[in-house]
């Protein structure tokens, strides 16, 4: 029997554009014979006088390539003010990442890359990050894009703001599954089926996905406007992942090692990324992000307490769990070393005088359980596997257990010593998370103290609740904040982004809304706001 997931629950159910044109291999329905600049230009990494600088480029020869880029503060680049070069190739799948350096801070600068014949990749534009008092900073956080359940709209409404310092991505960027698997054939978007059709297994698959999902317009236009920091979740390999193993990994698909080492080089490949497994970024005396890995270097399995239900007296059993296994210190998200790692960087921010500390994970931090009355949400043809979800979910809650164990909440030994360590800091915590496609806001606490906020976010396409219930979703999320005491506010049925506004004395954050993902069309709202006040820990 299948680990009683989340996923298990839900597979039942104003910027003149013409300056970043994509180009036109965009909506072209073959990745693999695509020739010249394929995939536009992207940016991350950034520092306050640096920036990694990526693109794709293929010859038509299909040998090797030595590809300069050129960055400029104005779009004519009659003044180029750095560049590099690098030679690109079959081994990388014909991707270049160039690390530039000299850079001034808090600048906007355009770039482009040159091909040995002259040609020109699109435009792209990135900003370091400031240095010194910052009177205000506004990032863009994304998570869960799955293209067969609808259009990239949140890409497309943050690439049009003109506002976004930053976008964070953290995970599941893409999705593993084969072609009528997640979502069902029935669900899916037509003219959204990315290649390869099959579940990703090997290198070669991996990378044609990357080159599926690169090749939307929406996210290359994102990828075009501001630099991103981004961090892989589970799907970038498979589902509920592991360092040992996942969900989405049986033994006749072969070693889990070898798919793992091959989910990790097509990344490093394709995205934006330096090769560091986690770093943090000083933006101005404001804030330190720091971005962290949570799935294949170091994390334990997740609890599976499926098994807990078929015993004799499954609520002994339960109580058995939640006194011991489920407490045990050894299990980890992070592992020792990146522990060691967050706990001494967050330090050194703290004693920097950095007005904030933001933490960006996989997976929500904040406690939440199962309500008494939510076999009520079920859709009358809800599926056996979403009905025994539920009703597991609710056992679970009687004892005090969460219903998602793949997030923070099958860890608790490892979110307590997170928490504490910041609450002995005197951290200004505010949590970044996704995974989960729906939107809440937490009041992190830890031993009855407040340690800090969590705004986390919805996907981008992926389905939330509303896949497989009827229930009016303010119903949901009213019933879902009655029965949890750090949860503050929640939304189970919208997809978009957030979009954070740093100043040195409060953080805002907002929920956007975008109006459909079944149609291409960017239109959005603010569906939720709420604010922190420095100092506090808790939200307004």
């Amino acid at each position: 029997m299948k680990a009683l997931d989340r996923r298990s629950f839900l597979l039942t159910g104003s910027l003149g554009l013409g300056a970043f044109a994509v180009p036109g291999f965009a909506q072209s329905p073959n990745v693999s014979t695509a020739r010249g600049f394929t995939h536009s230009v992207a940016s991350g990494e950034p520092g306050s006088d640096s920036m990694l600088l990526w693109t794709r480029y293929v010859p038509t020869s299909g040998d090797s390539a030595e590809l300069r880029v050129e960055l400029s503060e104005t779009p004519d680049f009659a003044r180029v003010v750095s560049g590099g070069a690098q030679i690109t190739g079959v081994w990388r799948d014909f991707t270049a990442k160039i690390t530039v350096d000299g850079l001034t801070p808090n600048t906007r600068y355009h770039f482009r890359f040159v091909a040995p014949d002259g040609s020109f990749s699109p435009v792209g534009m990135t900003k370091t990050l400031p240095q010194g008092p910052v009177d205000r900073f506004r990032t863009a956080t994304f998570s869960c894009s799955n293209m067969p359940y609808g259009f990239f709209n949140a890409y497309a409404h943050a690439a049009a703001r003109d506002d976004i310092d930053l976008a964070v991505h953290l995970g599941d960027y893409f999705y593993e599954y084969k072609a009528g698997d997640y979502p069902a054939a029935k669900d899916q978007v037509a003219g959204r089926i990315p290649l390869p059709a099959t579940e990703l297994l090997h290198l070669a698959d991996y990378r044609i996905r990357y080159a599926s999902y690169r090749s939307d317009p929406d996210l290359q236009r994102l990828h075009q406007k501001v630099p991103m920091i981004v961090q892989w979740d589970d799907h970038e390999s498979a589902n509920d992942s592991w360092e040992g193993g996942a969900e989405n990994h049986q033994a006749e698909e072969g070693d889990w090692n070898a798919r793992r080492a091959a989910s990790i080089q097509a990344y490093r490949e394709w995205m934006p990324v330096s090769d560091e497994p986690w770093k943090s970024y000083e933006i101005g005396t404001l804030a330190t992000l720091f971005r962290t890995e949570t799935r294949l270097l170091a994390r334990t399995k997740q609890p599976d307490v499926a098994p807990l239900f078929k015993a004799e007296d499954p609520a002994a059993a339960l109580k058995a769990f939640r006194d011991g296994a489920w407490m045990d210190p050894a299990v980890t998200m992070m592992g020792s070393q990146q522990e060691s790692w967050l706990s001494h960087a967050m330090a050194q921010s703290t004693r920097a005088g950095q007005r904030w500390q933001v933490v960006g994970f996989g997976t929500i931090m904040g406690e939440t359980v199962m309500p008494q009355d939510a076999t009520a949400w079920l859709a009358p043809d809800a599926s056996a596997r979403a009905k025994n979800y539920i009703l597991a979910g609710v056992g679970a809650a009687k004892l005090g257990l969460p219903f998602n164990y793949d997030s923070w909440g099958g860890y608790p030994a490892a979110r307590a010593r997170f928490l504490r360590g910041a609450q002995r800091l005197g951290a200004n915590l505010i949590v970044l998370s996704g995974d989960s496609h729906n939107a809440w806001a937490y009041d992190l606490a830890q031993d009855g103290k407040p340690a800090g906020v969590e705004f986390a976010g919805h996907s981008v396409s992926s389905p939330g609740y509303e896949a497989a219930t009827a229930t009016d979703p303010k119903v949901i999320a009213a019933t879902l904040v009655r029965g949890n005491p750090e949860l503050k506010w929640c939304d189970t049925s919208r997809r978009g982004y957030m979009a954070m506004t740093l100043t040195p004395d409060s953080a805002t954050n907002e929920w956007i809304m975008v109006d459909t993902i079944k149609a291409s069309n960017p239109a959005a709202r603010i569906g939720h706001s709420t604010t922190i006040q420095r100092g506090r820990n808790v939200m307004a």
